[in-house]
């Protein structure tokens, strides 16, 4: 009898992408311009003569509830934003569990529609509905939005690209650390520091990031569940390496605390809602202005090479940049 392999928890890897689900995608189709693939959050579609379609879809669940009517837009969103498109239009599958109040999904509903009139974007179709086998409220937005092609921003690098980072690393996992093992936190942070850590999930998008940087970058990409590792997937489809620099990473203090709480380095972790620019050096200087100037603190952490290393420069010497083995964030939450 053939063992069973069990899926890790957590987005699946790479190469199981590769061995299950890529050759498994229908027939071709002459009006997708990017479909799936490693490092491409959204699949790009032939809309006309002078634009593509952007579509990304996304689930949320295992987030505070209070938190949840933002993430259903802005997850999917983002993806959106990344590839130089606004969102425009969302299909949104809401499931609940029995024991649902309707408050809940007034409150989930609101907070969509905050978003929507923000961005201009608005819910075309879903879904919504109680079912016993639904064990918490989860959702699946599919965003949609229109680019010039001459607009299409993608994740791809040329040797001599900057990269340039908003400084929300590792954000994601602080502040749902701080709902989730707040006793745990108040070891280390008042009560003060675990509120204001609670009110930072309305900075874990990238839509403003990526609407702002969009004249100024070659491509974008959102450093969700793996953080920074995602420079590799970048690399990859580029055919490039890149080199980092420890010193020139911005951490926000709150979020140091926590990963030194955890023993956490802060390359791998969760962290949705930091953009990774993608930029001609020229532009670099006019990006961080750009950012700055809507209210995002961003900085260059390093750029990317022609030779095909990828290097964590730390103290002055080399080391491999880490790569994809498991998010903390997943692995501190299955342990309860």
């Amino acid at each position: 009898m053939i063992a069973m392999k069990e899926l890790p928890p957590g987005k699946l890897r790479n190469d199981v992408l590769r061995e299950v689900i890529f050759p498994n995608l229908g027939v071709d189709d002459a009006a997708i311009v990017y479909g799936p693939r490693e490092g491409f959050d959204s699949a790009v579609l032939e809309y006309d003569a002078g634009h593509y379609l952007i579509v990304a879809t996304d689930p949320t669940l295992g987030v505070p509830r209070e938190t949840f009517g933002f993430f259903t837009y802005h997850f999917a969103s983002s993806d959106v934003a990344v590839f130089g498109a606004r969102p425009r239009w969302l299909i949104v599958d809401l499931l609940f569990p029995p024991g649902t109040g309707e408050e809940f999904l007034e409150m989930v509903m609101r907070d969509i529609n905050t978003e929507c009139r923000r961005y201009g974007s608005a819910v075309i179709g879903g879904h919504t509905g109680v079912y016993p086998s639904v064990s918490e409220p989860t959702a699946t937005t599919t965003a949609l939005g229109m680019v010039r092609k001459e607009e299409l921003k993608i994740p791809v690098a040329r040797p001599g690209d900057r990269i340039v980072v908003t400084a929300k690393v590792g954000l994601e996992f602080a502040v749902s650390a701080a709902y989730f093992k707040g006793n745990e936190l108040s070891k280390v942070l008042s009560k003060k520091e675990l509120m204001r850590l609670k009110r930072s999930f309305y900075f874990e998008t990238v839509v403003p990031d990526a609407l702002a940087a969009k004249p100024f970058v070659r491509g974008m990409h959102d450093a969700t569940e793996g953080g920074l590792t995602a420079l590799h997937e970048i690399a990859d489809n580029s055919g490039v390496g890149f080199r980092v620099y420890t010193e020139k990473l911005h951490l926000d203090p709150l979020v140091r605390k926590v990963l030194d709480f955890y023993d956490l380095e802060p390359w791998s972790v969760s962290s949705t809602g930091t953009l990774i620019a993608i930029t001609p050096p020229e532009n670099t200087d006019s990006l961080i202005a750009e950012l700055n100037k809507n209210g995002i603190m961003a900085f260059e952490l390093g750029e990317f090479t022609a030779d095909k290393k990828r290097v964590l420069i730390e103290n002055g010497e080399e080391k491999a940049f880490p790569t994809f083995e498991g998010d903390p964030y997943v692995e501190l939450y299955n342990k309860g």
